[in-house]
């Protein structure tokens, strides 16, 4: 088993229950409507002791952050790379006339990330939960969750005061954020910033099966989402690289000379990567011209979760 003490922020959106709409029938809560209205996946979906994964698009479909929504009772945790106070910002700007109500709970929120073989039994041992049949629990005020999407493999998102669960952590199993990037490249896990970025279809990073819902109805940018989507496969797709020479992160790839593609994440070693290349060039073992190198095509990422 590994773990990493994740530098995430996570923010608190709670709010009151919308107008009745008919006898016996309500509306969604005002703070689940505004998050389904803006983020990419099924939020009313979401049931106490559940979570997605989130994509924040603009009006164009490109990618302005991520999300994994928890929902707990009845308000939603948001754990994300970009800075509390930016996101609350720009939700309170959105929110318009909303009951919708926001806490950046960052400050008094420790995130452990355990994940590999061995980190099931390690919850199971910790906290005494049975692990069948459950996405997120909280056991002790410890928000426990299990979580493959976050490197597509076993791992369990443990939030909260952890201080005496840190006594039962070896550091010896534990990875840096430079390890945690490798892994993530290796995995074929696209990245916020890396490969869900400007210039991009989120459609290419091969995120559609987890991250975005096409039957829930109008969100910020979807109308671009779809034009994508229904045009059929799309014309790039986001592959895992093997590299060899000096290949930095942006550099272009090339075949008889004409660009074909670009690498957006190296590994620490500069051996691995994963990018961008034009879909009818995608063939396993196939030799680009790099900046700085030679890149060979390996795996795709598209239809992984």
């Amino acid at each position: 088993m590994k773990w990493i003490d994740l530098k995430r922020s996570k923010i608190k959106v709670f709010g009151k229950p919308a107008k009745i709409l008919m006898k016996g029938m309500t509306a969604p809560e005002e703070h689940t409507h505004f998050l389904h209205s803006l983020l990419t996946n099924n939020v009313k979906a979401l049931r106490p002791g559940t979570f997605n994964y989130n994509l924040w698009l603009r009006q164009n479909g490109q990618p302005v952050g991520d999300f994994f929504v928890y929902r707990i009772g009845d308000y939603f945790l948001l754990d994300t790379e970009k800075p509390a106070d930016e996101v609350i910002k720009e939700f309170e700007r959105l929110k318009l006339s909303l009951k919708v109500y926001f806490e950046d709970l960052t400050p008094s929120t420790d995130h452990v990330f355990v994940f590999g073989e061995g980190s099931s039994e390690f919850v199971k041992d910790a906290f005494g939960v049975s692990l069948e049949n459950f996405e997120v629990k909280e056991a002790g005020g410890i928000l426990v969750a299990r979580n493959p999407l976050r490197l597509r493999m076993e791992g369990y998102d443990l939030m909260g005061d952890l201080s005496g669960l840190l006594e039962k952590l070896s550091e010896e199993d534990e990875v840096s954020e430079k390890e945690f990037e490798d892994i993530r490249i290796e995995r074929c896990v696209p990245r916020i910033g890396k490969e869900l970025r400007e210039g991009f279809s989120p459609l290419e990073a091969g995120v559609l099966s987890y991250a975005i819902d096409m039957n829930k109805g109008c969100y910020v940018g979807q109308e671009a989402i779809a034009r994508v989507y229904f045009r059929g496969r799309t014309p790039r797709v986001l592959v895992r690289f093997d590299l060899e020479g000096e290949i930095k992160e942006g550099a272009k790839l090339y075949e008889g000379g004409k660009a074909v593609g670009l690498i957006t994440s190296v590994s620490s070693d500069g051996k691995k990567a994963l990018g961008y290349v034009l879909r009818n060039l995608y063939e396993e073992g196939r030799e680009l011209e790099a900046e700085g190198g030679k890149a060979y095509l390996r795996e795709s990422c598209e239809g992984k979760t």
